[in-house]
């Protein structure tokens, strides 16, 4: 038997500033999330990512459209999660940015409808970090709301390598065992650093 291999276009850093950096320009400053917002809170890449993820408040969703419409970016409208949880855009060689929508209240926290009732919450506070990929100086989620936000569901092996590093950069505590399994639900060998010194602190934004 052959094992599956993902051929799918990486998101590398320079396809992701490229992307921000139009993005800014049409007068709109998204949070970086996922894979890439942990990258960015350590200022490297430290493995390969799909996609790209951006927090984005709701009204704006539309101007990021129109401004990676030129990219070949297209609503993948067949994909799910979709709305109103996830707007995906994607060109035809496969290439994927995720904008994830939150209305935003009167106090800054932004609010995810994930739709038939249920929430995400994004509280203010953890929208006000700074990051940078390839130097480029971006906003992302504090390594707190990163970690809550990778809890809750069953983690593979990229949510594994973000959680180390949320532990090992951050000294956040992860949920007992966790970091001892192998991305399946199963206990494996355990990968990466022991829990080190912390790291400089995440910057934060003065206005978020």
């Amino acid at each position: 038997m052959t094992s599956r291999v993902d051929t799918s276009p990486l998101m590398d850093a320079r396809s992701a500033v490229k992307i921000l950096t139009r993005v800014d320009a049409w007068g709109v400053a998204p949070w970086v999330s996922g894979g890439w917002g942990i990258d960015a809170l350590v200022g490297t890449q430290t493995r390969p990512h799909a996609d790209l993820d951006l927090v984005v408040p709701r009204p704006d969703c539309g101007v990021i459209q129109a401004a990676l419409e030129p990219l070949g970016f297209v609503h993948d409208t067949w994909v799910e999660p979709g709305l109103p949880a996830r707007i995906v855009l994607c060109t035809d060689s496969g290439h994927q940015v995720d904008l994830h929508p939150v209305i935003v209240d009167e106090l800054g926290n932004g609010w995810q409808p994930l739709g038939a009732g249920a929430w995400t919450e994004y509280p203010a506070e953890g929208l006000g970090a700074l990051g940078s990929i390839e130097g480029r100086q971006v906003r992302c989620l504090t390594p707190e709301l990163q970690l809550r936000h990778h809890l809750g569901y069953p983690v593979d092996d990229k949510d594994l390598h973000d959680l180390r590093i949320l532990a090992t950069e951050y000294r956040l505590a992860i949920p007992p065992g966790l970091l001892d399994r192998d991305g399946h639900g199963e206990p494996g060998q355990r990968q990466g650093a022991e829990v080190g010194p912390r790291r400089v602190p995440a910057r934060r934004a003065e206005v978020v």
